[in-house]
């Protein structure tokens, strides 16, 4: 459609606002309500125009909002002339009657829209002689997000975002008339994943963040662009740092992949940069450890290294794409061995063949999402494992794609995303994948790390994929995971996984670890994981931060935090996100550079180590026939059928968002607004046990409050802990993998 504004001839879409259309044409149209990712709403009436023919030869007798008139044929917009522009002063007048004049200490000082409109379309001298409005501030809307009442416009952007984007409705306008303001419920903080976005949009300064609140001022801050690393998803972000200290991260702005929102913990979750760093090489000497110069301590460790027959190399899942090369060229053309694998999580030989044959190379895009007729997920719950396509499904879903997931229980994920829920047991993602029905080849099936307990899970997946046409996709939970599958940091031929190095080593078939980034509570047997650091006669440590892993090392060598160096992250779609560094701190290496100086440390003894090595490999495979191969049947049952035991109950585990994770210390307000644990259990049980339950597993008992569940919201038999927000967590204190567990009444 073609419309005149201010003179000028515009062409744009049908339904078309006619503020979208200003925009076009290169025309400013102040506002505060109105954002382009949100349903128009005209609640600060900022972008009055004048229209005086509505395309039909008739125009409007007042001015109209422009973010909710769409454009018409012929229409005529003024939006600077006497009526437009006295309308614009006469709002801008009215908005700033209560505002208070607390710019210099206000934290949206020097970056706030309503300074800028009030500078570019305000009148110079206020004709307001009354006293101000004002309240108690601020108002603790969550741990994180605080409001101060007498700054808000109510333009309603934090209500519709939480609306409208995650789905966590818990701030709304309260109140009627001139009392009306931005609340909660009584004893009901505003509880969402993605509830610091609200301050970003916020454009008065009226929400802010805990965290932030008073610590620095635009002026101050250079801001360098970035990429979230607590998860696969890639979401953009903007840091802002001060005298080498990182203030605040904010939503970047990337309509590829997470638009303009991210998740609380890539928001709030970089305290862990600081927080019980190393700060300089350790060597063990005398049984304990002890600072060191990087020469001597690369010295010892490709010395080490190089000396030992055979080498396990766990390089863990926080790497860039160029680390992850680093460590596959390290081992296999430095230290000879086919012990590689990056997995520190349950894991399966099948999803070591699924992994190189159906997503290394491959590429399926948050578009293809928006394109798709279907997705179904398994062994995925995106709004804790992945914020950014949580977000991205959710509004495909509002638009009319259809979402089915194959889940143990009913979640509030699930709910939020309108999906089709089908109860599935763990273990039961086989039988259920196979009859998953309204798939197309133009229908999504993403895949979690999840399925790698679930026999023949993956193998299903890609059966189904090949018999309907549809797009397959896997979706990790760390940042380096898609990096490290196309470095091919897995297993070698003759090679161990990870398992199997951890038993090998117990068995002292392993002279050496190399470990990087790997929480001993994360993988399937955190006990045996430290029994297999406690037999390896020599472990190198390249690590952030003091762990379990450095405390029993020979070589503990420090590597930088992705603000301290450049490199790329791959995303769980195959894109590749290059980002810059951060802080130019001396001595702050990553891992590729520390495995270069390693590699060149060991190049004089490499002929005689290579020899040994080996021979050492051969001796493994022929003592060990089966070692190439995961055998998980000691540590899980048979999960295709019910368990002989009525009173035993699988149990069903995946990570909450915010828990217990180790990149998530040091933020107290972040973890404040972390999900409490619980056990959700069958309602009839629930009726027999009560509100508080003893959980037994085959590693532990954990004590916890228990959630009923209807039959029609939990699979049969079944019942869902968080995998990390108790104790150690469920692999180390409760259960093994694909076990099951008892339920009985805590002890009062």
């Amino acid at each position: 459609m073609t419309l005149k504004i201010d003179g000028a001839d515009v062409t744009v879409p049908e339904g078309t606002l006619v503020i979208r259309a200003a925009e076009e044409a290169g025309i400013e149209i102040p506002r505060f309500c109105d954002h382009p990712l949100l349903a128009p709403v005209g609640a600060c009436r900022q972008c009055l125009v004048d229209i005086p023919d509505a395309g039909n030869g008739r125009g409007f007798p007042k001015p109209q909002a422009s973010c909710t008139i769409p454009v018409a044929e012929g229409m005529v917009v003024e939006t600077q002339n006497s009526t437009a522009v006295k309308a614009q002063q006469g709002i801008m007048e009215f908005l700033l009657v209560n505002h208070p004049l607390d710019c210099p200490v206000c934290d949206k000082g020097g970056e706030c829209p309503l300074q800028n409109q009030a500078m570019s379309h305000g009148q110079g001298e206020t004709r307001f002689e009354g006293t101000k409005r004002t309240f108690p501030k601020p108002i603790n809307l969550s741990p994180n997000v605080l409001l101060d009442r007498e700054r808000c416009i109510v333009c309603q952007r934090c209500t519709r975002f939480a609306a409208e984007i995650p789905g966590d409705p818990g701030i709304a306008l309260v109140q009627r008339g001139a009392q009306q303001q931005i609340g909660i419920a009584e004893d009901k903080p505003f509880s969402s994943y993605f509830s610091g976005n609200v301050i970003q949009i916020c454009p008065v300064g009226a929400l802010t963040s805990d965290d932030y609140r008073f610590r620095a001022r635009p002026f101050d801050l250079v801001s360098t662009p970035g990429v979230a690393e607590h998860d696969a998803c890639g979401a953009a972000i903007r840091i802002d740092h001060r005298r080498g200290k990182v203030m605040r991260r904010l939503a970047g702005n990337d309509p590829e992949v997470n638009e303009e929102w991210i998740s609380d913990k890539d928001r709030f979750g970089f305290r862990y940069a600081v927080r019980d760093r190393l700060t300089s090489p350790m060597i063990r000497e005398d049984g304990e450890l002890r600072p060191a110069s990087w020469l001597e301590a690369v010295a010892l460790a490709a010395q080490g290294l190089a000396a030992a027959g055979s080498v396990g190399v766990l390089p863990g899942g926080r790497l860039t794409l160029e680390d992850a090369k680093a460590y596959a060229t390290f081992a296999r053309d430095t230290l000879r061995t086919p012990h590689i694998d990056f997995r520190s999580r349950p894991l399966s030989a099948e999803e070591t063949g699924f992994l190189r044959s159906r997503v290394a190379g491959t590429s399926v895009t948050y578009a293809d999402l928006d394109a798709a007729d279907h997705v179904v997920l398994a062994g995925l719950e995106p709004e804790d494992e992945a914020g950014t396509l949580f977000l991205r499904l959710r509004k495909a879903n509002r638009s009319g794609l259809r979402i089915t997931t194959l889940s143990p229980y009913a979640s509030e994920g699930s709910r939020k995303l309108g999906a089709e829920v089908v109860l599935t047991a763990p273990g039961a993602e086989k039988d259920a994948l196979s009859q998953v029905s309204g798939v197309t080849e133009a229908s999504v099936i993403l895949v979690g790390e999840r399925l790698a307990t679930s026999p023949g899970a993956y193998s299903a997946a890609a059966e189904l994929a090949d018999r309907t046409g549809a797009r397959l996709a896997w979706v990790p939970r760390r940042a380096g995971d898609r990096g490290a599958v196309e470095a091919d940091l897995l297993p070698g031929e003759g090679g161990l996984d990870a398992d199997a190095m951890i038993r090998q080593s117990i068995a002292g078939g392993l002279d050496a670890l190399l470990i990087a980034g790997v929480d001993p509570d994360d993988t399937a047997d955190p006990d045996a994981f430290i029994a297999a650091l406690d037999a390896a006669p020599f472990v190198v440590s390249l690590e952030q931060r003091t762990t379990a892993v450095t405390e029993r090392a020979d070589v503990v060598l420090p590597v930088a935090t992705a603000s301290e160096k450049s490199g790329t992250f791959v995303t769980w779609e195959g894109r590749r996100r290059p980002f810059v560094k951060v802080f130019d701190k001396p001595a702050a290496y990553s891992d590729a550079h520390l495995l270069k100086l390693l590699a060149e440390e060991s190049e004089s003894d490499a002929e005689e180590s290579v020899s040994d090595r080996e021979e050492s490999v051969s001796d493994a495979s022929e003592t060990d026939p089966s070692a190439s191969k995961i055998d998980l049947s000691a540590s899980r049952t048979d999960l295709s059928g019910a368990d002989s035991d009525s009173s035993a109950y699988r149990v069903s585990t995946w990570r909450l968002m915010l828990d217990l994770g180790t990149l998530q210390g040091g933020d107290k307000a972040l973890a404040a607004t972390a999900r409490p644990a619980f056990v959700r259990i069958p309602a009839e049980l629930h009726e027999k046990v009560g509100d508080v339950v003893t959980i037994t597993g085959d590693r532990g008992s954990w004590t916890l409050p228990a959630l009923p569940a209807l039959p029609a919201e939990l699979a049969d038999n079944t019942v869902w802990v968080p995998t990390n927000s108790f104790g150690r967590g469920v692999w180390a204190d409760l259960a093994s993998p694909g076990s099951t567990v008892t339920i009985e009444g805590a002890q009062q």
